[in-house]
């Protein structure tokens, strides 16, 4: 069945209610989700940098054992080459062995400076990591402080977020989804969450831009949904000034 535009208003401006509701209840927790998920998000960056450094460490400690090994090899060759050092039968025989024992010293010695070279650089990281652990656990006992905060927030207010959700979630089915989609648009486009306001004292509640008696007319007879040329924002009614103020005075 075709629900009328008396009809939609009214869908919508239920949903808009329970959604300030909602706003409401968010509103009263602050900043603290968005400080929950930044604290998580830059301890999460910090675990990844430590990560990156133990990983850049077991590297060097593999360069270093090969270089050992390469020691190793080298001063093996130094030894068998001064073996037959003894054992030449000429001087040409004996500088060929002294230069290639030479040339194993040398790479000796260039094992030991890249050993030493890769110490130094794990010694490095080593104190990276030892700093960034320290910020670390700062940040995490931040985390717990804010979680703690907000998830007393969250208990105060949770039973009354849970219904107003099963509310929403029920009232949406009332409204087609071409105006949902248009009725989420415009609150992610308002500062203060409202799509859909009430003209009051001729003004939009919403932007307070002057709204025409023409079009406050319109608006009451609810044949069309319409909107405020200024900020977008769906028009549920007039709110008549003249009779809340009648009902005051009888207060």
């Amino acid at each position: 069945m075709e629900r009328t535009v008396a009809q939609k208003l009214e869908a919508l401006l239920t949903l808009q209610q329970i959604d300030s509701k909602l706003d409401a209840i968010q509103k009263v927790r602050g900043d603290l989700p968005e400080e929950v998920m930044d604290l998580e998000d830059e301890i999460a960056g910090y675990e990844t940098r430590v990560g990156k450094f133990e990983k850049d460490i077991a590297v060097l400690e593999e360069e270093i054992n090969r270089n050992k090994q390469a020691k190793k090899e080298a001063e093996k060759l130094i030894n068998k080459y001064k073996d037959q050092q003894m054992n030449v039968r000429n001087n040409r025989e004996y500088d060929a062995i002294t230069k290639e024992i030479e040339l194993q010293t040398l790479e000796m010695e260039l094992a030991d400076k890249r050993i030493n070279e890769a110490n130094a650089k794990i010694a490095r990281k080593q104190d990276e990591i030892k700093n960034t652990q320290g910020i670390l656990s700062e940040r995490k006992k931040d985390l717990n402080t804010k979680n703690t905060e907000l998830k007393a927030l969250v208990s105060e207010s949770e039973e009354d977020e849970n219904k107003l959700r099963e509310e929403r979630e029920k009232q949406i089915q009332h409204i087609e989804d071409r105006l949902l989609k248009s009725y989420d648009k415009i609150r992610s486009n308002a500062l203060n969450g409202l799509a859909v306001v009430m003209v009051k004292r001729g003004a939009c509640g919403g932007c307070f831009n002057t709204v025409p008696p023409q079009r406050q007319a319109d608006i009451r007879d609810k044949k069309k949904i319409i909107v405020c040329e200024h900020c977008g924002r769906i028009f549920a009614d007039v709110e008549d000034v003249v009779i809340v103020e009648k009902e005051k005075s009888r207060r």
